[in-house]
């Protein structure tokens, strides 16, 4: 039999059973939504926000260097670098209501609130900004959404590049009511349609495992109804829930990495994006100490990146020379041959490696997430940004 004498009829009986399923992929599964990530994530308790953090943060940021000589990286970075601590010390600052500012009286939450909202609109802002509030567990539930509203009522809108963090999320239906908590606040305050987006910490033992066997991170990107745009791995929180003694939680713990997998393999395709921990070995102290430290941090920030974390958070900041700097070298390292494997794959020449489409896709993310972030220029990517 000829196939044009019967294909046409199978085909619409495939569509007619696949037309779902197609619908359904292509609705969980956008794909990365493009454009910058930044690299770190900042946190700042919000009643030390003030207009003029990030000049602070970076001039602390190169006192450190030149008080606990040498520097923690090569000299072909050290302009770069500096460059970086001088023009755009944070790319994205959390302004934290949560555990690094505490349990105040309403007053004074309320109060924070709005200096923090005069602060962000009165200085200069960092590309991504956002508060972290409390969680809505029952016992936090009223302040975190009072101060989420109180902020944006003082600031009067939405700043550029803005996301509110969710923290101790354990279930599908703590991220559904954010969502709806999203939507109130657009129409009470006049902001656009879907503008308001959050994050979610992944720092519970439900968060990754719930009770009925299933991966819950996976469900929690499903309820958030595309307003999920992160999952932020919670290094101390989610170590201590699993009874890791204090000397031993970090975010290369084995149980570490097993909750970032999973967030991984459940994020994949979605368009939400990921970032890992902190280390609280803050590079404080003598120079000894700091030396440690920085030797630690730039470590740790390499090992994330080389698993496909390619954001985390930072806590104090003389840690940024080295998340840039461990950053930077990571993208310079990788850049030469991620331009060759990719100028092949265009030239369809063959060499010793034969890469696939979407191999070559992720080394052309790869050269773009080293111009966003300015470990490369983008005479050195030769890609589409």
């Amino acid at each position: 039999m000829h196939p044009d004498s019967f294909l046409d009829s199978v085909f619409a009986e495939l569509d007619d059973l696949l037309g779902r399923v197609d619908a359904a992929l292509a609705e969980r599964y956008p794909g990365d939504p493009g454009g910058r990530q930044p690299v770190h994530t900042v946190y700042v308790p919000a009643d030390r926000m003030h207009p003029a953090l990030l000049h602070e943060w970076g001039a602390a940021a190169r006192e450190a260097l030149t008080a606990h000589p040498p520097l923690p990286f090569g000299e072909e970075l050290r302009e770069r670098v500096l460059s970086k601590l001088e023009r755009e010390p944070i790319e994205d600052l959390r302004i934290d209501f949560e555990d690094g500012y505490g349990i105040r009286d309403d007053a004074t939450e309320d109060a924070d609130a709005v200096a923090a909202a005069a602060a962000l609109r009165d200085g200069p802002a960092p590309p991504f900004v956002g508060l972290r509030v409390k969680s809505l567990e029952a016992p936090t539930r009223k302040r975190a959404v009072r101060t989420l509203a109180v902020f944006l009522f003082w600031y009067g809108g939405l700043p550029p590049g803005f996301v509110v963090t969710l923290p101790k999320v354990s279930a599908p239906e703590q991220v559904a009511a954010m969502a709806v908590l999203c939507g109130r606040l657009e129409e009470a305050y006049g902001l656009p349609a879907r503008a308001l987006r959050f994050e979610a910490q992944v720092e519970t033992a439900p968060a990754v495992l719930g009770a009925d066997g299933r991966a819950t991170v996976a469900r929690l990107i499903g309820a958030a109804e595309g307003r999920l745009t992160g999952l932020h791995y919670g290094t101390y929180d989610y170590s201590a829930g699993l009874g890791i003694a204090a000397a031993q939680q970090s975010l290369e713990h084995p149980a570490a990495d097993h909750a970032k997998a999973v967030m991984q393999v459940a994020a994949a395709g979605t368009g939400v994006r990921l970032s890992d921990g902190s280390t609280n070995v803050l590079p404080v102290g003598d120079t000894a100490a700091v030396q440690a430290a920085w030797a630690l941090h730039s470590r740790l920030v390499r090992r994330s990146l080389e698993r496909g974390f390619y954001q985390g958070w930072d806590l104090h900041p003389a840690q940024l020379p080295t998340r840039f700097a461990a950053t930077y070298a990571f993208f310079r390292d990788g850049a030469p041959a991620a331009r060759a494997r990719l100028a092949a794959y265009r030239e369809r020449r063959s060499g010793g490696i034969l890469d696939e489409p979407a191999t070559a896709r992720a080394l052309e993310g790869f050269l773009a997430r080293g111009v966003h972030c300015g470990a490369l220029d983008p005479s050195e990517a030769d890609v589409e940004l």
